[in-house]
């Protein structure tokens, strides 16, 4: 076997199975396309390559990510298709399995979440349904890896099968239309059935019909005329006017799709998912719901900073500023490092690297809950609940799944709104993003919270986030009236079972997103830290005696003039807020070496003279909303594929971090705060 590929609904497995079939771990989550790319690995038995493709119901297109799908079918070709099926869902996936059966190429279903299919009583004839499908069935359970050994056997033997022997017969009209185009497009994908494509026509794929080879071949007028003919001889048989060729194909599926059920499946001893509808009339309730939602943040910002956060940044400070500062030093003593060089280690790396590393437990923390809502099943269900909220902004309920990813990084959640459907929901995402309090912000809250809201520390960081997300909605209610109009909104989400996430996933997840962190401590965090150490020692007239005269002064005193209005217009904010730019987490590490402290108490009391509280609020205020990071423009380049969106981005994230400052620091004034 050469190439294979992973295909099916959402929800159905298919990343908990790439990862056990390529002994390698992509993101996983309970929603709509959360797999907004295809991914790539090597097969264990070293047989070939596995690529995983975002979910998807059907190889029509409504997203960007199911666009995805069927472009790499299209034009890549693959030898093998890996079909996983829900086989507690199986009527509503094997929709997906017929238009990959007409494909031509061999195809493995592989019959994932039998063990819930089992609890809910259904009992699946897996040869009766191999035979009416003609391919290869193999049962799953994706998440505990069984039946994965056989999957890969079938897939190593599968090269010798085909599907030739399935065909959908659609009727005299539609087989007529199949032949004409046939012969139109026989060619045009050598490695393609001609059969398939001209279903794809008939149904009107954008992804085909925009593709290169069928605009340069110039018939695309010839077989839209064949099929517009086609429909209007099915109204005539049908008696209708107002039924198209797509709801005619999709007719003839699903009447063949409930014929395959009822011979395979036995539903004598079906039962509700109990559990899960027990659990959804309080956690899904439209009243209960939401307040339900906003406890469970607090309980995570309690564990977070209150509860279990912090006494183990304490554990964490103590060791970078006691044993690796004090072997550092008597390291750089023995090799006789100039008086430079123990500064710049000291002073700049461990001092501007470690003064943000010591807020890994809070960050990795806050990154174990958002995981486990996402694996238990939950996530898709706040979707549900503020779909009602996002519609009244101009967006979907499936615009909050980039936002709270955003809790964690801004950079995928910008990515993640590949999954909405709209192109205007999906770019008005994108902008807002931003928006969200990723966990670079994280180390910036801990230390003011810590400083001037010991008591409260989970409160006011809790504000923060929801100043966010209110922001956030207000600008798209604001946005889509006079920016984004005329374009209606488009609802779907997967309502997975609530499952009891593994811990080895957990814990997987975890680690993904929070490696990420540590790779910029090593980089960015790193890079930026000499640069700052740098420009706190030299200055216009050379080494700089006192730190008022080096460059990071001047450079953060041309801020401090515009900032003064705010409450915090010293240089050494500016120059925190303008390196910041490279990573939120430079905030911190910027006034760690500003203020040239050994250890985090130190900081904190150098904050506690320099800030007032009223100050603290509106400077953790103006970090939540200032210009995204660079990795965050980057990729909203990427995406929107326009500088005109991007610096607008910039500009009225800029804009809006001002204007909320200044009230928040001139309104507290005005209250005597």
């Amino acid at each position: 076997m050469s190439d294979a590929v992973l295909v099916g609904n959402p929800n159905t497995g298919k990343t908990s199975l790439f990862n056990t079939l390529t002994s390698s771990y992509e993101y996983v989550g309970n929603w709509s396309g959360v797999t907004v790319e295809k991914k790539v690995g090597r097969l264990k038995d070293k047989s070939g390559i596995l690529t995983d493709l975002p979910g998807i119901y059907s190889l029509h297109p409504l997203s960007r990510d199911e666009g995805v799908a069927s472009e790499f079918l299209l034009t890549d070709s693959p030898s093998l298709l890996i079909n996983i099926v829900d086989a507690s869902q199986l009527e509503r996936n094997l929709y997906l399995t017929l238009q990959l059966l007409e494909y031509g190429k061999p195809v493995i279903i592989g019959l994932n979440m039998m063990d819930v299919a089992e609890s809910r009583g259904l009992a699946i004839d897996t040869s009766r349904l191999a035979a009416r499908l003609q391919s290869k069935v193999v049962p799953l359970i994706a998440r505990t890896g069984a039946g994965s050994k056989e999957l890969l056997l079938a897939m190593s033997r599968a090269e010798a099968r085909d599907n030739a022997g399935f065909r959908v017969d659609y009727g005299e009209v539609v087989e007529k239309a199949i032949e004409l185009i046939s012969r139109e497009v026989n060619g045009l994908f050598p490695s393609l059935s001609p059969r398939w494509l001209s279903l794809q026509i008939l149904e009107n794929n954008p992804v085909v019909m925009e593709s290169s080879p069928f605009l340069e071949a110039g018939v695309r007028s010839t077989v839209s005329k064949i099929r517009d003919q086609t429909e209007q001889q099915l109204r005539s048989l049908t008696g209708t006017d107002n039924s198209s060729l797509q709801e005619y194909i999709r007719s003839v599926r699903t009447t063949l799709i409930q014929q395959i059920c009822r011979e395979t499946v036995d539903f004598s001893q079906s039962k509700p998912h109990t559990l899960t509808e027990k659990l959804d009339k309080i956690a899904a309730h439209p009243v209960w719901g939401v307040p339900l939602f906003l406890l469970l943040m607090y309980l995570t910002f309690q564990l977070t900073f209150d509860w279990l956060g912090n006494p183990l940044s304490d554990i964490l400070e103590g060791f970078i500023s006691g044993p690796v500062s004090s072997l550092a030093i008597q390291v750089l003593g023995a090799v006789g490092a100039s008086d430079f060089t123990r500064a710049l280690i000291i002073d700049g790396v461990i001092g501007g690297v470690g003064g943000v590393l010591v807020f890994i437990p809070q960050i990795f923390i806050m990154f174990l809950i958002i995981s486990f809502i996402e694996d238990s099943g939950y996530m898709a269900r706040i979707t549900i609940m503020m779909d009602k909220l996002m519609e009244m902004v101009g967006l979907n309920g499936k615009a909050l799944i980039p936002f709270i990813i955003g809790f964690g990084c801004n950079v995928p959640a910008v990515m993640a709104s590949r999954s909405l459907e709209q192109p205007k929901e999906r770019l008005l995402t994108m902008l807002l993003t931003p928006l969200m309090s990723c966990s670079a912000r994280l180390p910036v809250y801990a230390l003011f919270a810590g400083v001037f809201f010991a008591k409260s520390q989970a409160l006011v960081v809790l504000s923060l986030y929801v100043l966010g997300i209110v922001l956030a909605l207000l600008l798209a209610k604001l946005f889509s009236r006079f920016i984004f109009s005329g374009e209606k909104s488009f609802f779907m989400v997967e309502l997975p079972p609530y499952r009891w996430p593994q811990a080895v996933t957990l814990f997987r997840s975890t680690w993904e997103k929070g490696k990420g962190f540590l790779r910029k401590a090593g980089t960015f965090i790193l890079g930026g830290s000499v640069l700052i150490w740098l420009m706190t020692y030299l200055g216009p007239g050379g080494i700089a005696s006192d730190m008022d005269d080096s460059y990071l002064a001047a450079v953060g005193g041309l801020l401090a003039g515009i900032l003064e209005p705010l409450g915090f217009g010293t240089w050494q904010s500016g120059a925190a807020l303008i390196t910041g730019f490279m990573a939120k987490e430079v905030v911190v590490s910027t006034m760690n070496i500003i203020y040239h402290v050994p250890d985090l108490a130190g900081l904190q009391g150098q904050i506690a003279g320099a800030f007032t509280p009223l100050q603290a609020y509106s400077f953790m205020a103006f970090v939540l909303l200032y210009t995204p990071c660079l990795a965050t423009v980057g990729v909203l380049r990427k995406e929107t594929a326009s500088w005109k969106w991007t610096l607008f981005s910039i500009v009225y994230s800029l804009t809006l971090a001002y204007l909320v400052a200044l009230i928040i620091y001139q309104g507290g004034i005005w209250l005597g705060l």
